[in-house]
């Protein structure tokens, strides 16, 4: 047998195995490559978007409307202005004190609503939802109203849930023509509620800066005026700005 012929044969079979091993091989990696692309895509759970307020704070905000107690002059104070997101309302809130403490706390809010809101709600309803941040409990509507250089308001009682427990008097005034709301509290430490002519007394200070293009709100702030008591004292006068000894610092000492 010629050597060549007889080395041929004698390599066959080793060839023949790495054959059918590349080719095993290949089919193995087809058949890995398949696999990823048929089977079943992995389920994952939906990303749930988290709570966006409705509601958008202005960073600087320009004041529209002034609260001046001379009594209240080294209180924290705070302004701040909303805008709803969609409807175009405007929230001004103006704060004196800490929202969490035995001191008294003042939180007067001018709300003029856009298209979220067709209509305003009732007094206490609207009461719980404006001050929920305090966990109101126990809301008494008062059947008497407030005399007030705003006309009558009507009167929220309620005890704090949350953070240091305080007694607080609640105060709702809804206008149709121009739609506005002015509403807001105020919270003392103790057993007692603030006085109802601490409260007139308090909203006697509220003015109005600018009126910008909403010549109605100016209207209702001028007849206001008009309206003013000076917190019991009628002549301005004499007494331009009196001082009401219970308005802060009597009301911080018990």
């Amino acid at each position: 047998m010629h050597p060549a012929l007889h080395s041929w044969r004698d390599d066959l079979p080793t060839t023949f195995v790495r054959l059918l091993a590349y080719v095993g091989g290949g089919i193995a990696v087809l058949s890995t490559i398949a696999a990823q692309v048929f089977q079943s895509p992995p389920v994952m759970e939906a990303i749930k978007p988290g709570h966006r307020s409705d509601w958008i704070e202005i960073e600087r905000p320009f004041p529209a409307f002034a609260l001046s107690i001379p009594e209240a002059a080294d209180v924290p104070a705070s302004y701040a202005i909303r805008r709803h997101g969609e409807g175009g309302g405007r929230k001004d809130i103006l704060s004196l004190g800490q929202a969490d403490g035995v001191a008294p706390y003042l939180q007067v809010e001018i709300y003029r609503p856009g298209v979220e809101q067709a209509r305003f709600g009732e007094p206490k309803a609207e009461i719980a939802a404006g001050a929920a941040g305090l966990g109101p409990v126990d809301l008494v509507s008062d059947n008497e109203a407030l005399a007030s250089k705003f006309g009558p308001l009507s009167i929220v009682t309620f005890d704090t849930s949350k953070g240091v427990p305080r007694k607080c008097l609640g105060f709702v005034r809804a206008y149709d023509d121009p739609r506005m709301q002015l509403s807001g509290w105020f919270c003392q430490g103790g057993n007692e509620f603030i006085e109802r002519s601490t409260l007139a007394c308090a909203l006697d200070r509220l003015a109005l800066l600018a009126a910008g293009s909403e010549p109605k709100v100016g209207a209702v702030f001028a007849q206001a005026e008009l309206n003013r008591s000076y917190c019991g004292q009628r002549s301005p006068l004499m007494t331009p700005t009196p001082k009401h000894r219970a308005l802060w610092s009597k009301q911080a000492a018990r």
